[in-house]
Parts: structure tokens; sequence; C-alpha cells
């Protein structure tokens, strides 16, 4: 292999010639790993080289250690640690640090990154141990160029996610903290050396805890922050102020002091500097101020609640304190509108938005003066910056201060905002529409639907027809509009009736304008669901009358597919046949067994999508939640339609190119088990083996497996004792999944994972117990009642566990006392700890009256398991 020519052509333009190269360096490195690393290493090193070429090799290095998948990440660092010798790998790292010190500053980052890819592998196992030292001593004694490389090392290995990593860091917290602090001071000269110190001073701010717990190490450090706010290097500046946020973020209770003396001043200057990046840091740091207090707010009123002083955290009230110098900046930051701005561009006066919609929220009603007053100032003002900020800021207020206090205010300003939305300028009319919708989302009491909701409907469909800009905006309010005014669930009519039909008739008039786009489209349709959803019983026959104006329309899409002559074309069409068959979904959910005769035309329709759709589309997916909506509507009357559907659904379930479809497919099992009963029996065979074979394979990921075993449960019930000829091999895969534990300080995912891994253990049980007892067949079950015991003890004894759970796991208590009413296995019932199980979880004030209730029903059971028991000693 020509390495220089192989890394060359992974920088390709093209994209075949870079991936035969990143194949070659994949094949090299399975063939043999160390001499790989080698070659590259030297080529890192190499002066003589050049320096894209030696970026590559750093680039080609780090990247032989990482992996998105955890077991695959785990595979590549056993690699080094088990199967490098340890001669080469000592060079390997030599070569890397030696690189920090050249002047080709794209190697010497390069050589960072991979640097902190091994240190991520060896620094929890404490190996490496001169790592650390000596980048600190090449911080303190090295050339500028070779201090900044190393300071930046320091920043790639603090800023890793990898848990153990982050644990081990602390142990090195004084080198890390004599490092960067000595490269951030303001004797630095260099401003490179100083801006890749403070960038690593931000990374490692949360591993020197224990030096911040000291006074005198917390002063200085502060000190060299403070000082780089006032630099002149706006780099410099940036990351002084991303520091000061993130201590704000982790060290809240140590701020008292710094605020008083210096950063309320710092900030509030910050927020006004000429370079926005810098300005817009110093508004987040007010953005975090804020986000602290509320948060704090809540957990005192939890440990209030509880009686739980000793909980309760010290809250200085830092928002309210200086709330008279903050929000005034805020507010004058809100006029520097950028009019050429994207929808997701995030600037100044985006952020001072946030941070406005923050600070209602963490003082309440004492930003209304302030507020009020600028918005009187401003909503006539000539220029439309000021005009679109006094609207802007109206909106922000919305949440926070007390609805009672709000309530005139809003009904005040109801009737200028409708007008504000006929304003010369796009920019005042989207924000109108906007704050109409906060409105909307946060007092929708203070709208009275005989006085305001007349016009407000009609403003909101006018600045949905006469600009594509103002379509998101507009479409949020008429959502949370028709949320608001829904009614309660049943009910005969709602405030929207009156409005009903002009408002469909408006919507399908606007989704078929010659000059609408994508964006307007789609956002149409989202609220032509929104609206079909909570619509009241008197409006059902227009939605009746909708479906087949959907229906012409998702037909008329299928031919299209022979007209794709680009990318571009190809997703209008996606989106459109998306957007179509998502209302038809609202459609039948809404109309639920009223859309009987229309189903024989949804299904012809649907078919005919399905078949007309290229590989990799997202259609199918919005399809078969359809058709599982269809199942649930017709019950067993969806058997007519099996036979035609289920290949789509067979070759869903065995895509192992498609894991998002797949992972659809799985949930429409279930539905169409739910729907058909026994009458889904003739299908079980081709599912059950669809089920497991996905279970085994490793095409899907670990987050679909619960799904899997859940759909098990609802196979079951639906063919009752016809399961049994599954059972044994269901039963074997759900004592394996029980198997699968976590440590208590194990990563949030793979936490969550094993909770939604038992939900998924207890739905099945849950749903095989009702099957063996509802056929008379419960003689199949005594071989596994002892390993559901013994998960249900695992999951009481285990702290982390959602209520989803607990209310499976009570179904199952409660089931299987149900399955054996003559006490047959009462000794396991008299174990303490069931008892306790489901008294917390019965207690439990958190949870809904279903899980509750499921406990209520679980103790009956288990009373009677235990009585009988008795009767029978």
């Amino acid at each position: 292999m020509n390495v220089n020519q192989v890394l060359q052509n992974t920088l390709s333009p093209d994209a075949s010639t870079r991936q035969n190269a990143e194949q070659q360096l994949l094949q090299a490195a399975d063939v043999d790993f160390s001499g790989y690393l080698s070659t590259l290493a030297q080529e890192l090193a190499n002066e003589q080289a050049q320096s894209h070429i030696r970026a590559a090799a750093g680039i080609a290095l780090k990247n032989s250690f990482s992996a998105r998948e955890y077991s695959r990440l785990r595979e590549v660092q056993d690699r080094w640690l088990q199967h490098v010798d340890p001669n080469i790998k000592k060079s390997v790292k030599d070569l890397a640090l030696k690189t920090l010190a050249s002047n080709d500053a794209r190697a010497g980052q390069s050589a960072a990154q991979f640097i902190a890819s091994i240190a991520a592998i060896e620094l929890p196992r404490d190996q490496w141990p001169e790592l650390m030292a000596t980048l600190v001593q090449n911080v303190g004694e090295g050339a500028d160029h070779l201090k900044q490389a190393s300071l930046t090392t320091i920043g790639f290995i603090c800023e890793t996610e990898d848990s153990d990593l982050r644990d081990s860091l602390t142990q090195h917290s004084n080198a890390i903290l004599t490092a960067v602090v000595q490269g951030a001071r303001k004797e630095e000269a260099n401003a490179d050396v100083r801006n890749a110190a403070i960038t690593a001073l931000g990374d490692s701010l949360e591993f020197v805890r224990t030096n911040f717990e000291n006074e005198g190490e917390r002063n200085y450090i502060m000190q060299v922050i403070c000082e780089a706010t006032q630099s002149d290097d706006p780099r410099i500046q940036q990351g002084a102020f991303g520091c000061l946020n993130r201590i704000m973020g982790l060290y809240y209770d140590k701020m008292r002091f710094y605020m008083e003396k210096a950063l309320f001043g710092l900030t509030i200057i910050g927020m006004k500097n000429d370079e926005e990046d810098v300005a817009k840091l110093a508004v987040e740091f007010w953005c975090t101020v804020c986000e602290e207090e509320i948060s704090i707010e809540d957990d005192n009123a939890q440990a209030a609640a509880e009686d739980s002083a000793e909980l309760s955290r010290p809250h200085f009230y830092f928002t309210r304190v200086a709330y008279q110098e903050v929000v005034p900046v805020l507010l004058q930051l809100l006029t520097k509108q950028d009019e050429d701005a994207t929808d997701d561009e995030y600037n100044i006066s985006r952020a001072a938005y946030q941070c406005l919609q923050l600070y209602a929220q963490a003082i309440g009603g004492h930003i209304i003066p302030p507020v009020l007053t600028f918005v009187e100032s401003n909503l006539q003002h000539e220029s439309w910056h000021n005009r679109d900020a006094a609207v802007s800021a109206f909106g922000a207020i919305m949440e926070g201060p007390e609805e009672k206090v709000l309530d005139p205010l809003v009904k005040q300003a109801l009737p200028v905002l409708i007008d504000m939305m006929n304003d010369s300028v796009i920019q005042v009319k989207d924000s109108a529409a906007y704050a109409l919708g906060r409105i909307c989302e946060s007092v929708p009491d203070s709208i009275d639907p005989k006085e305001h909701l007349p016009p407000l409907i009609s403003a909101l469909f006018s600045g949905l027809s006469s600009n594509p800009k103002m379509a998101a905006s507009c479409c949020w309010a008429l959502m949370n509009l028709a949320d608001r005014f829904a009614g309660d669930p049943g009910c005969q009519e709602n405030p929207l009736s009156p409005h009903f039909q002009d408002s469909i008739t408006h919507l399908l008039q606007v989704t078929e304008r010659g000059d609408a786009d994508n964006q307007l489209r789609t956002a149409a349709y989202e609220v032509l669901n929104s609206f079909v959803t909570n619509s009241a019983i008197d409006s059902l026959p227009i939605i009746a009358t909708l479906s087949t104006v959907i229906l012409e329309r998702l037909d008329k899409t299928v031919p299209m597919q022979q007209q794709i002559v680009s990318v571009e074309d190809r997703l209008t069409l996606e989106e459109m046949q998306n957007s179509l068959t998502s209302v038809l979904l609202a459609i039948i959910q809404r109309l639920e067994g009223e859309i009987k005769p229309q189903a024989d035309r949804i299904m012809v329709i649907l078919l005919r999508v399905l078949g007309a759709v290229g590989s990799k589309s997202s259609v199918p997916d919005t399809v078969f939640a359809t058709v599982g909506a269809l199942s649930n509507a017709l019950e067993t009357d969806f058997l007519g339609y099996m036979d035609a559907f289920i290949p789509y659904l067979y070759n869903a379930l065995g895509n192992q190119d498609e894991p998002g479809l797949c992972a659809m497919a799985i949930g429409l099992v279930s539905d169409i088990s739910r729907s058909l009963g026994e009458k889904v029996q003739p299908y079980c065979n081709d599912f059950m083996n669809y089920l497991l074979s996905n279970l085994r394979g490793t095409h899907l990921g670990n987050q679909f497996k619960p799904a899997i075993l859940q759909t098990f449960g609802d196979i079951a019930q639906a063919i009752g004792g016809h399961f049994d000829d599954y059972l044994s091999v269901v039963a074997q895969v759900l004592q394996q999944a029980a198997s699968v534990t976590v440590q208590p300080d194990g990563s949030y995912e793979l936490i969550e994972y094993v909770i939604s891994l038992r939900e998924g253990i207890m739905d099945a049980w849950g749903g095989i117990i009702i099957a063996m007892k509802g056929s008379g067949k419960t003689n199949l079950l005594p071989p596994y009642v002892d390993s559901i015991f013994q998960l249900l003890s695992i999951v009481f004894q285990d702290q982390n566990r959602s209520e989803n759970l607990l209310r499976s796991a009570m179904g199952v208590i409660g089931d299987l006392a149900d399955a054996f009413p003559s006490g047959e296995y009462s000794n396991y019932y008299r174990v303490d700890w069931v008892s306790q199980m489901i008294k917390e979880t019965r207690g439990n004030r958190d949870f809904s009256a279903r899980t509750t209730d499921t406990a209520r029903w679980a103790r009956e059971q288990v009373k009677r398991q235990t009585m009988q028991g008795v009767q029978q000693m």
C-alpha cells in the first residue's frame, strides 16, 4: 500500500475515490494493526511530508479508535490493549507527542486528536501516567506552537463523553489546572496559546471540582477568567464567557461573591460588545443563571412538599437582583434583527429573545413593568426593527408571570397583535403570529371564543396565505389554537365548530396554491391534522367528506413516481405523500369505526403507494402507521385486507437495510394482533419467525428489542392457548433478556435500555399468563414461575425503574395470582418485598390512576392467593 497516495485519496472530493481509500485503510488495519499504526504514526511525525498528508494520517489514527456503537468501540479499544506490542504502543505514542512540537499546526491538531483517543483508553486503566506531566511541562517550557498543541490536547481529552475517562480525569485535576490556567493568564503574550488555554479550561471545569472547593484556587481561576473577558482578542473573550457559563451551571452555590464583585458588570458590558459572538455568550450567561434559578425553585418546592429541608439548595436570586439592568439590555438587543437571517440562524436578537423567555420564568411578574414600557414605546415605532422587538418581547413573557396577572394585558393586547398581522414588513407579521401562538399556548383562557376567536383565526389564515416565510409561525399558532379550543373528549360541539368548515376549505386551498412551496404545503397539512384531531362530534361529517379529498390527492401522487428526475423531485413527492397519509391517519383515528365505508378505497390506495415507492423512502413508515390505525378501527373486519397487505409487512420485518421501517413493522404486528384476535393465528408462524430472527440478528439496535418482547405478549393475548406452540422458545428468550443488568454508575442510555427491556419482558409475561389462563392451559406455566419472580425481585431492588415498568410488574403479579386461584404459589407471595413493592407503587402520588389502580388490584389478588395458601395448610 502506498500510504501517501491512500491518505491523499481520503481527502478526495470524489466520493468513490474517498470511499476506496477509506476501505484500503480499514483492510490494512485488519491485516496488521500494529504495522498500520506504526506506519501512520511515522507519517504523522514526518516533518518532510505535506501538511495535509500528515493531518490525514492523524485523522486515520484517531478513527482507528472511534466507533458509533458502544460494543464496536469496546472492540477497537480491546484491540489496542490486547493485540499491540507494548514497544509499538510506546513508539506510536512518542511519535504523536513529538508531533505536538511541530511547526505544522495542522499536524499538531491531528496529533492532539489522536492522543486524546489513546488517553480515553489508557487513563481510566491507570496507564500512560506520564502523559499529563508531559503536557504540563510542554505548556510551561515549550515553544508557543508546542504550548498551543498541548493545551488543545488537554481540551480534547477533557471534552470526552466517555464515562470511564471522565471519572479518571478528576485524579489529574491539579495537572490539568496548572497547564490551562498558566496558559490562560493575561501575562501570556501569544493570543493563540491563551485562546487554546481558555478553551481547554472550559472543557476541564467539570473535573476540577476539588480545586474549586478551595477558596484560594477558586479566586485565582475566577480572576484569570474575568481578566480574559477584557482581552482585545474576541476569541479569548468568547472562551472566557463560555467558561463563566459553565461555571455558573456547575458551581452556582459558589458564585455569590463573584456576582457581586465582578460578574454583574462584566456580563452586562459583554452583552453590549460589538462582536456578536461575544455578546451572544454574555447573553447565554444570563440564560444559564435563569435556568439554574428556575431549577432551584423547582427543587426547593419539591423538597418543601416532601418536608426535606436538607435537600433544599441555596438560592441567591441573581436574576431578581439584576433584572433592572439586564432586561433593558435584552430588550435593546431584540432590535438587532438580521432581516436576511435564515430560520435556523442563531443571532444576537434570537439569543436575547431566548434569555427574555427564561427571565420571565425566573422572576415571574417582575418582568412585566420594564417589558410593557418597552412595548408601549416601540409598538408604533417607524422602524420595523423596534416594532418587531416590541411584539416579540410581549410574546416572550407569556410563561412565568401568573395567568391572572397576564389576563387583562393579553385581552388588551390581542386586538393590537391581530392588527399587527397586517404590518407592511414580513418580519413583524411573522413575530406577531408567533406571539399569538405563545398566547394560545400559555394563556389560552384569556382568548374569548366569541370576541377574539373569529378575528384571530381569520388573521392567522390570512398570514398563512400571504407569505411562505410566515408559514411556521402561523401554523404553530393555529395548532395551539386547535388544542386550546378542542373542548372535552367526546363533546358534541366546541368553539372551533362554527369555523371548522371554512378552516378546512382554507387549508385545502393553501396546499393547492401554485406558488406554495414544500414548507408552506407541509405546514398547512400539519394544521389540517391538528384541526381533525381536535374536532367535535358535530364536525365528523365534514371530516368524512375530507377523507374523500385526501384519498383523491394521495391517489394522484402514485403516477408522479414515474416523473421523478432528480433527488429534489423525490423529496418533494415523499413530503407530499407523507403529509397526505398523516392527515388520513388523523381522520381514521378520529372517525374510528365510522371509517369502514371508506376502508376498501383506503387500502387500495395505500397498497398502490407501497407498491410504487422506492427503497429507502420514508413514506412506508407513515403508511404502516395508517394501516395500524385502520386495523384498530376495523378490528376483526381488517382480516379481509391481510392477504393483500401481508407481503409488504413481511418484507419490512425482514428488511435489514432499513431498521426504522422494520421497527415500524414490529409495532404493526402488535396492532394487527390486537385487532384480529384469534383470527391472526394463520400468520403467527411467520410473525414469530421474523421477530425471533430480528432479536438474534445484529442489524437492529438494542432499542428495538423491548418492542419485540412486548409484541410476543400481544400475539399471546390475541391467539390465547394457541401460543403454547411458541411458549418454550419465547420463555427462553425472556429469561435471557432478564439476565441483562447495568451497574449503578452505568451510562444513562444503558440504564434506560435495561428499564425498557424489563418493561418488554413484563408485558410479554403478562400477555402469556392471560393467554394461558383464558385457554385453561395454566399447567404450562409452572416451569417459569421462579424466573418470573426472580425478575420481579430484581426490579424491586433496582432504584432505576419507570412507572410503566412498575405498572407492568403489578399486572404480572396480579395475573399470575389470578391464574392460580387455589394458592399454589402463595409462598412466593408471602415474601416481604412483594407487598412492599405493591405498597410503594400504590402509594406513589406521582403515578397515574391507571398504575395505582393496577397496584390495588394486584394487592387484592395477592391477598386471595395467600389466604388460599393458608387454608391449604
